[in-house]
């Protein structure tokens, strides 16, 4: 991952990634790095550690469970938000030491805000689908969200630009489903007259 291009396309779509399932990407990075199948930029090479995938899988496996119920998942999705952004931002800044130290922090929010895009979008559409009376979109949901954020992650790692794009591509998608959603609860709130 040698050039900037390829990191920037990395750091688009691991940051992203984040904002959906943070464990998940954290722990797919990590382990794929420790099968030396990337060396990741920068200081990443830390999220490759034994302790730092075993605690991202144990989490993950406790936020596959929680994110499965309804309504229980969307408290899990607001608290996550502290989680989700910070990693996001953390890994944005850590993956560029090159840079100078003013660019790194602009990468490090520009991560952030990609997360939160992806988090809100998430959640936005997770209330929508929580109002169901029937588990069964909740659970699928849920599911798509986790292999898209493993699907992200391992695609980061080998093809950067196709993650990049997929990425793109999911940004408009959920801007379009995100603004639907809102518009619907807010004719459903208070419907015209």
């Amino acid at each position: 991952m040698a050039s900037p291009g390829h990191v920037a396309a990395f750091l688009i779509a691991v940051c992203f990634a984040a904002g959906l399932n943070v464990y998940g990407t954290v722990a797919t990075l990590g382990l794929v790095a420790r099968a030396g199948l990337v060396v990741l930029p920068g200081e990443l090479g830390v999220i490759q550690s034994p302790w730092v995938i075993g605690a991202c899988l144990v989490l993950f496996a406790i936020e596959f469970t929680t994110d499965k119920i309804p309504l229980v998942d969307l408290v899990w999705n607001v608290l996550q938000t502290f989680v989700r952004v910070p990693v996001a931002a953390f890994l944005a800044y850590a993956a560029l030491p090159m840079l100078d130290p003013p660019v790194q922090l602009a990468a490090g929010a520009v991560g952030a805000m990609l997360a939160l895009f992806a988090h809100a979008g998430k959640t936005t559409i997770r209330a929508a689908v929580s109002a169901s009376p029937e588990p069964v979109s909740n659970f699928s949901l849920s599911m798509v969200e986790d292999v898209i954020a493993l699907v992200l992650a391992g695609f980061a790692t080998q093809y950067p630009f196709l993650a990049a794009g997929i990425v793109l591509t999911l940004f408009v998608m959920l801007a379009f489903v995100a603004r639907r959603v809102v518009r619907g609860l807010t004719n459903f709130v208070s419907p015209a007259p």
